[in-house]
């Protein structure tokens, strides 16, 4: 256990901030996996409109510590070839 002030304020900061970032990160799972279904359905209208939202989500993760930027621009790219392809 941290003993000095400065140790224990990193402590909480460290634990909000990995709270943040888990829902942060489980925000965007779930919005990809409605996209995937979208895609799978094939309903292109649909998919076209959730699009845009989980590649904010990603752009803002990928700003954050969350993700590296390189990872999220990865991810966001093969997302919009497998919409295109609808």
């Amino acid at each position: 256990m941290a003993n000095h002030k400065s140790a224990k304020k990193r402590i909480k900061q460290n634990e909000k901030k990995r709270q943040t970032t888990k829902w942060k990160t489980s925000r965007l799972r779930t919005e990809i996996k409605k996209l995937k279904v979208l895609i799978t359905a094939g309903s292109k209208d649909e998919a076209l409109k959730q699009y845009p939202y989980v590649q904010a989500l990603f752009a803002k993760l990928g700003k954050s510590s969350g993700m590296n930027k390189a990872t999220a621009a990865r991810r966001t790219s093969r997302l919009a070839a497998q919409v295109s392809k609808l």
